[in-house]
């Protein structure tokens, strides 16, 4: 079945559940075991609504028999491509729709998520070699099929080259990624111990500015440098709608990624010219407003430290005013990656 989902953002019902997700489903379990992490963001009323599986009934089920509604492939396919085995891992179209086949029945009620056995497709499905699921649809069937897929070698070794490449660079080291991969299998996918090898590991300092920062977090990171962090949280209501503007002009339309793949990790998709000026356009406004008493090469060297190149340190403090001068700090190559 070809996939049918829209952007985040057109669909209103999913755009209000984004901000529960990240609360409910992402913050509470992000350093916890992924199987748990991955049953909470399955179950989420935002991810049931955006890929259309509180539409996805079983072909044979009372209600597949009695409506004319079908099954609806986008929830399985993504799990398996993106979230846990990752293209190219062996998985095959019928696995793809066994599996959809299993998740029918999850669905939203009243209270959030339920799950409806009227709607689930009888029987049991058998996905990567193993079958799961009985003649009575519940709810077990579902978790331990997604609790096997979070120990696969396969979702090791995709979870860590994907937190390699967000949080490293666009092209990690192999022997990180292996290193990352084993210590999650051999911890059952706790998140915290694949996090600590990473950070352990010579490649998360040996090459500063590895990444471009997201218009997100050029933006935080620009309101901390100027000492403004404790501000935020009393910003008035047009103030914020002012920085989402500026935020869409660099090019991240909050919460509303393009795809289900969410945002890019290629530098060369966040600076191009447009998104560049915005950039600039951002920080001489900034620097304008508030950076009039800071003094650019201390900032410079705070904020950088040894990646403050003598070009940067020598502009900066050369330029006609203070606020010019952090202008330049804030649009600089090095500022503007991490």
């Amino acid at each position: 079945m070809e996939r049918s989902f829209y952007g985040v953002g057109e669909k209103p019902s999913t755009f209000l559940a984004i901000g529960d997700f990240i609360d409910q489903a992402i913050r509470p379990n992000i350093a916890g075991d992924f199987s748990r992490l991955l049953r909470a963001a399955v179950t989420h009323i935002g991810m049931l609504l955006y890929l259309d599986q509180s539409r996805s009934v079983g072909p044979n089920s009372p209600v597949g028999q009695r409506r004319d509604v079908g099954l609806n492939e986008n929830l399985a396919r993504e799990i398996l491509e993106l979230h846990t085995l990752g293209v190219g891992s062996g998985y095959t179209q019928n696995d793809v729709r066994q599996f959809a086949e299993l998740l029918t029945g999850l669905n939203i009620g009243p209270e959030g998520f339920r799950f409806n056995p009227r709607a689930a497709e009888p029987g049991p499905e058998t996905i990567l070699g193993k079958s799961y699921g009985g003649d009575t649809p519940d709810l077990g069937g579902i978790f331990e099929f997604l609790n096997d897929l979070s120990m696969r070698k396969e979702t090791a070794h995709h979870i860590s080259k994907k937190l390699c490449v967000h949080f490293i660079s666009e092209n990690p080291p192999d022997d990180l990624i292996d290193e990352m991969a084993a210590i999650y299998l051999q911890t059952n996918g706790q998140l915290q111990s694949v996090y600590e090898v990473m950070l352990a590991h010579p490649a998360s300092t040996a090459t500063p500015g590895g990444k471009v920062k997201w218009p997100l977090e050029y933006i935080v990171s620009s309101v901390r440098a100027l000492g403004l962090a404790a501000q935020m949280s009393g910003l008035s209501l047009e103030q914020l709608r002012q920085t989402h503007i500026a935020m869409q002009a660099m090019g991240q339309d909050m919460f509303r990624p393009p795809g289900p793949d969410g945002w890019s990790e290629q530098g060369g998709n966040w600076i191009t010219p447009p998104t560049l000026a915005s950039r600039i356009k951002w920080a001489a406004g900034m620097a304008q407003e508030f950076g009039q008493e800071i003094d650019p090469l201390d900032l410079a060297q705070k904020i950088l430290g040894a990646a403050a190149t003598r070009e940067l340190l020598f502009a900066a403090g050369e330029a006609q005013s203070k606020w010019e001068g952090v202008a330049l700090v804030l649009v600089s190559p090095q500022f503007n990656r991490r």
